[in-house]
């Protein structure tokens, strides 16, 4: 018996204390909860300040890799530009040399006017040297300018003489000194003419 009246003593105990502790419990949980809402203000205010800083440290990051793209893209392309000048252009320096070795073999041709034998076998060797000039020349895009007969172009050709002419346009080409020339449009060497003037 004395068992079953402490069993039946501890319910009313454990009634009282839930009684008791009830609204305790409920105070305890406004306090947290308004802790909660006073702390979970104070978080948003922080995060979205920190998103802001994140968005624009975003935008800056996105600014300078566009930049840098950009910049890349323009070193490739003025790479890419030099590469191709070098290709088309690379022979200049030797092509302006070999001119004038040229030019010396069509002085010697012009040179050659006795009808003697030898005379005539050089002339022909010479032109034939000439010819094959020309040819390689052509293999690489290199064109020789004989304007004669034609307007006077001061980004191809060097007036060295103005001379009076009744048959000729002024600013024709009367005569050719020295033949110019380009490689793949670029000028090597103008020519070097005689203008027509009015008389």
């Amino acid at each position: 018996m004395s068992h079953q009246q402490s069993s039946h003593e501890q319910q009313p105990d454990i009634e009282l204390d839930a009684e008791v502790l009830e609204p305790i419990n409920e105070a305890v949980e406004d306090v947290a909860s308004e802790a909660e809402a006073e702390t979970g203000e104070i978080s948003i205010e922080s995060l979205q300040q920190q998103l802001e800083a994140a968005q624009q440290q975003a935008a800056a990051n996105l600014d300078k890799a566009l930049r840098v793209q950009a910049e890349m893209e323009n070193l490739k392309r003025r790479v890419q530009k030099d590469l191709d000048d070098e290709r088309k252009y690379g022979l200049t320096k030797i092509a302006k040399e070999l001119l004038s070795v040229v030019d010396s073999l069509e002085l010697g041709i012009q040179a050659a006017t006795s009808d003697l034998p030898e005379v005539v076998k050089l002339r022909e060797g010479s032109e034939l040297t000439v010819k094959q000039f020309e040819a390689v020349f052509g293999k690489f895009n290199i064109e020789a300018i004989d304007p004669t007969g034609q307007p006077f172009n001061p980004e191809l050709h060097q007036a060295m003489v103005m001379q009076p002419s009744s048959t000729v346009e002024p600013g024709s080409v009367i005569n050719t000194f020295q033949k110019g020339y380009v490689l793949n449009g670029r000028l090597l060497r103008p020519a070097m003419v005689v203008v027509a003037k009015a008389e």
